[in-house]
């Protein structure tokens, strides 16, 4: 069925028209809807608009119902709703101010007043509605409208802005700023969730585009746009009035719980001026509550004007109409497909029409095929939306299931994307040089970057790069040669030693490393040989029980989850032994990869041990796998320091005979006792964390068993590709669609702040983390917190105790039996518990980034929004370094961004932990960039001479480049004006882009960027792209070295050690060339060197034509 004959049905259901009607009429004020379940509820909203074209009002009983709600309706209309937050977390208290949420309230009401709300739904809470908003007269005073066509004076606009409180900033990434470049203007309105672009041709507006803060690239075009202030603080002192004035006339409004809502107003109001009253001296400077907010009286009053219809499940109103539907929720199944199959089958009987309802293929294929097994006879349709609840319909017979309850998982409603001011800039900062910055020169050494200076070549101007090196050696870089600079890396702290021109040093490092490296890589590689020749157990293929466990995943698949499975399974299906890595991010889901290898496993008869490193873990996993498995014939069993030696025995001797299908422990696993009767699959966690004797032990049984190692630092995806022939990865790097950003702030050691984070967790039910990284004070802060809080139950915790004693806090806190865990950083390594949603870091600033997002991994693995509190001395008393790591943890909350910024020190940790630990030594020496270009030269070479054998197939696609790199020197003035790009940084990072550009596509969009972002291009800058082309060029006829200057082109070919290059076609052609040329053309011998020399030569345009001709004649024959 498709979605549209879905909500007809409803829209022509003669019931719905019937309330439709009478609601057109007003003839009723009120009416009670009775028997909505599920998500009918929005389904008749959506009708009866259709029906009256009427604006609709929706007030749930809370956020994140509402949010739900908005999210039907998105998926029935395909637009969103109008979908109104609040802007507080709690009244009066200005720094808690949601600023994303202060943007949406700007854009609704801005919608409100600007465009007709005919057939619009307006979704809200009642902590949103109670709120005032800005008067219509202000808001229409402050708001600017601009057109295309229109006439703008440009000094206007930038007063304008500024009396708007917006502030001048070179690029615009987040609302409130705005820049002028040129004839371009961007400006972030506070009232839309995208930047505007306007160019100017003269005075005239020529074309407004939206672009995206990020990329800062143009998205769409758009006729007119307005222009709001930031109506929080700009307009502070202007009358409220609340939000029902803005909505039109004959507005229906559905109230979910009319009681609950007038109360939630009531108590809310009642909160803000006990708040108010508490302030005391300041008072006089805030408005007082009943100017901002609403009572519930007040609220009653507003509502008297509008039809309302109370759905839902509670109703207050008697002596109204009262509509009765005939809906039921859907029936809870609890994962036994049979008892759905027998009910899908009655209601069959019934007459009424089952409906399975997804958006992913993928789900509605595994539910089809469950059921073709289990009743081939029985006829279902599938709807490809997703609903946030299922219900029964009995009237028009219709069943409509969706697949998150029948697989109890959670779904996530949609929401729209934000962008924050330092995200786009903060990523761009790691990789962008500043003046200071320690590089890596690949032919010079370790110096520093001290910024970009005008050089002038033969009376022209040119921009060059001045580096500094040890004793204040000064080297110019042309700005065709920045490929060859990369930014010095390594972890975090380490000073590197600068290189001194002039001398061999710099060489016989980079020799030295690679002769290391290659030892490493041929280890490797050898392993690998000896695995690919190794006879193994060929697991078959998946059955009917692997495809019900996966169903059964809680969350969705992430498509690099489902890759990394799929990977994993088939090397399982192959006969040789499979050694895959498989690395991603806290929370990401790597366990659920090894859920469904160990059940792969064990479903072929076969024994699985899982490896992890620390006894809590173990505990952990147990339960993990224990709880994925409960509803198969699979027995588990774990092994730690906790067990007594009577377990111990009694497991031991279980797993010789086979009993025990799935062993989960520590080291002891390895141990010479531990016999297993005929182990299948070995999977490792976190291996990064085992010493050189379980590994060795690991070597030893891992020839011939399958191994499947996770680890949760990642490993640089370039990494990955220079070991393709030596390990096998799979790289996690999206995280799961339904987890939610966990919410970041830092503040000063605060008693009250404490008391406040601890007590709203446990307000919501939840558990608190508290971190603390001395096992001395560890008591004195739980003390702390039970004064704060006195009714909160606290334990403190840490890897000094009894094993037995930390095991049974552990569990406790896992089984809710505390509420605040007051711990070291133990909690670091992959503790997971669901319900603990607030984390507080203590002295933060003693964390590396890592360790910080590590931690920060902890909370935030349900569906509840969760909070990080970085509690730090006063910011005064902090490095600039640590407060721009506490910022950037600060930003990036969500959880594929921490990935990004913690990446940098990551990386680094996982390559040293990939190839063994010496190696951190060489990456501080050379920086990491460097590191890896020597290694993946290594590997390259061992694929070509030692192993040829084995990497036949690879090497078929590889043809050796000629030359690796030309480099071009001349005197015409190629550079990006001042006057084009001011933005010092800005230019660099755009002189970088462009030498590192290898394809013709890849430069044409660049073209079109500049175009966009800056205006109209300058002959200069288009000069200075074709000079990019004219690299390729040479490259490709194999020339080292290209000079222009003084009208003539001098080529110098390569070395004439080189004689496959001498005896190639393309030389061959070159010289024809030449012959046929010879009143231009003339070729000398220096040093060994061929030099080709052309004259009459004045523009990189006739430069590209030479060089082409040489090209075209390659396709004829020789």
């Amino acid at each position: 069925m498709d979605k549209q004959s879905f909500l007809s049905l409803y829209i022509d259901d003669p019931f719905v028209k019937n309330l439709g009607l009478s609601i057109s009429s007003a003839a009723h004020a009120k009416m009670n809807v009775k028997g909505l379940s599920g998500s009918m509820d929005m389904l008749v909203v959506h009708a009866i608009s259709k029906i009256t074209g009427s604006f609709h009002v929706v007030l749930a009983n809370d956020r994140e119902e509402a949010a739900y709600l908005a999210s039907d309706w998105q998926t029935f209309t395909g637009e969103a709703a109008y979908h109104f937050p609040a802007s507080y977390k709690r009244p009066y208290h200005s720094d808690e101010v949601e600023n994303a949420n202060v943007l949406v309230r700007a854009e609704i009401l801005n919608k409100l007043t600007s465009t007709m709300p005919e057939g619009k739904v307006f979704i809200t809470s009642p902590e949103a509605i109670y709120e005032k908003v800005v008067n219509k007269k202000s808001l229409k005073e402050n708001t600017f409208a601009v057109k295309v066509g229109e006439k703008v004076d440009l000094s206007f606009i930038e007063e304008l802005l500024s009396t708007y409180g917006f502030e001048k900033s070179d690029f615009v990434y987040e609302a409130g700023q705005f820049a002028v470049r040129g004839g371009i203007i961007d400006i972030y309105s506070y009232a839309n969730d995208m930047p505007f672009r306007l160019e100017l041709f003269g005075k005239e507006v020529d074309s407004i585009r939206t672009f995206d803060p990020e990329t800062q690239l143009s998205t769409g075009k758009v006729k007119e746009i307005s222009i709001l202030p930031n109506i929080q603080t700009k307009m502070e002192a202007e009358s409220r009035q609340p939000i029902m004035d803005f909505f039109p006339k004959g507005t229906c409004f559905w109230i979910k719980d009319y009681k609950n809502s007038t109360n939630v107003i009531q108590g809310l109001y009642d909160k803000a001026s006990q708040h108010f009253a508490g302030i005391g001296e300041s008072s006089s400077l805030l408005m007082s509550p009943e100017k901002l907010f609403l009572d519930a009286k007040s609220f009653e009053e507003q509502l008297s004007s509008f039809t309302l219809l109370a759905f839902g499940h509670v109703f207050d109103w008697t002596g109204v109409p009262e509509f009765q539907f005939q809906g039921q929720p859907q029936p809870s199944f609890n994962k036994q497909f049979d008892l759905l199959v027998q009910n899908l089958n009655d209601n069959g009987a019934k007459g009424i029409t089952n409906i399975i309802c997804s958006e992913s293929e993928k789900q509605t294929g595994r539910l089809i095929n469950i059921f073709h097994e289990l009743d081939p006879t029985l006829k279902i349709q599938t709807l490809p939306i997703n609903l946030k609840e299922g219900f029964v319909d009995n009237s028009l017979k219709l069943a409509c299931y969706t697949d998150h309850q029948i697989f109890e998982r959670f779904f996530r409603y949609k929401t729209a994307k934000t962008t924050s001011k330092s995200k786009a800039l903060t990523l761009k900062e790691i990789k962008s040089l500043h003046p200071g910055d320690y590089i890596v020169h690949v032919d010079y050494g370790i110096g520093r970057f001290a910024g970009l200076e005008k050089v002038e070549v033969s009376g022209k101007r040119q921009e060059a790069i001045r580096l500094v090196f040890r004793d204040d050696d000064l080297l110019y870089v042309n700005i065709h040669s920045l490929h060859k600079i990369s930014k010095y890396s390594s972890q975090e702290g380490a000073m590197p030693t600068m290189s001194k021109l002039g001398t061999p040093e710099w060489e016989n490092k980079k020799n030295r490393v690679k002769n290391k490296v290659k030892d490493i890589a041929k280890d490797l590689i050898h392993l690998y040989s000896k695995r690919k020749a190794a006879p193994g157990h060929q697991f078959s293929t998946d059955s009917v029980l692997q495809v019900e466990l996966e169903s059964s995943f809680i969350y969705e698949d992430t498509p690099d989850q489902a890759s990394a499975t799929s990977d994993v399974k088939d090397d399982m299906e192959k006969p040789y032994p499979m050694d895959r890595l498989v690395c991603g991010d806290v929370g990401f889901g790597k366990t659920e990869v090894a859920v469904r290898a160990v059940f792969k496993a064990v479903n072929d008869r076969k024994q699985v041990a899982v490896l992890v490193p620390t006894t809590i873990l173990a505990m952990q996993h147990y339960h993990t796998f224990k709880e994925r498995l409960e509803n198969f014939p699979v027995s588990i069993d774990y092994i730690n320091r906790f067990r007594t030696a009577k377990e111990v025995k009694g497991i031991i001797e279980k797993v010789g005979n086979g009993e025990i299908d799935i062993l989960i422990g520590t080291h002891k696993i390895v141990n010479k006792a531990m016999k297993f009767k005929d182990l299948g699959l070995l999977v490792i966690d976190e291996e990064q964390k085992f010493g050189v004797k379980v590994k060795d032990q690991l070597k030893q049984l891992r020839v011939d068993v399958d191994v499947l190692t996770l680890t949760a630092t990642p490993i640089p995806r370039t990494l990955h590709f220079s070991l393709m022939g030596a390990r096998d990865l799979s790289v996690i790097a999206t995280p799961p669609p339904n987890r939610q950003p966990v919410t970041t702030e830092i503040y000063t050691f605060r008693e009250e702040i404490i008391r406040d984070a601890i007590a709203n967790e446990i307000q919501r039910g939840g558990q608190v983390f508290f971190v603390h990284n001395r096992v001395a004070e560890i008591d004195s802060i739980a003390n702390l917190i039970l004064r704060l809080v006195p009714d909160a139950r606290v334990m403190g915790a840490h890897g000094q105790m009894d094993g037995k004693k930390l095991e049974k806090i552990m569990v406790d806190f896992i089984e809710g039996a505390y509420d605040v865990l007051v711990s070291t950083n133990i909690i670091e390594s992959g503790l997971d518990i669901p319900n603990a949603n607030t984390i507080i870091i203590n002295r933060a600033h003693m964390f590396g980034m890592s360790d910080l997002h590590q931690m920060r991994g902890r909370v935030g693995r349900s569906n509840k929004k969760a909070y990080c509190y970085l509690l730090t001395p006063p910011t005064s008393t902090l490095t600039v370094e640590t407060r721009k790591r506490l910022q950037a943890m600060e930003e990036f909350s969500d959880l594929g961004d921490g990935f990004k910024v913690a990446m940098r020190d990551l990386d680094i940790r996982g390559a040293g932990n990939l190839l063994g630990a010496e190696q951190s030594g060489f990456i501080s020496d050379l920086g990491f960039e460097m590191y890896h270009k020597i290694l993946d030269d290594a590997v390259q070479e061992l694929k070509q001479t030692e192993f040829a054998a084995l990497f036949e197939s690879d090497l078929k696609e590889i043809v050796a480049p000629l030359v690796q790199d030309c480099v071009i020197e001349t005197d015409m003035e190629l550079l990006i004006p001042e006057s084009y790009v001011s933005n010092i940084s800005e230019r660099l990072s755009l002189y970088s882009k462009l030498d590192e550009i290898k394809e013709v596509k890849a430069l044409d969009d660049f073209r079109v960027e500049i175009r966009d972002r800056f205006g109209t291009i300058p002959e200069r800058v288009q000069a200075l792209f074709e000079t990019v082309e004219l690299r390729w060029m040479a490259e490709k006829l194999g020339f080292e070295k290209l000079a222009l200057k003084n009208e003539q082109m001098k080529c110098y070919f390569v070395s004439s050690e080189k004689e496959a290059y001498f005896t190639s076609p393309v030389f061959m052609n070159i010289i024809k060339f030449i012959q046929s040329k010879n009143r231009l053309c003339k070729i000398k011998e220096t040093k060994g060197r061929l030099i080709l020399i052309i004259k009459g030569v004045d523009s990189i345009e006739k430069a590209k034509n030479w060089l082409s001709d040489m090209m075209i004649n390659e396709k004829e024959p020789i």
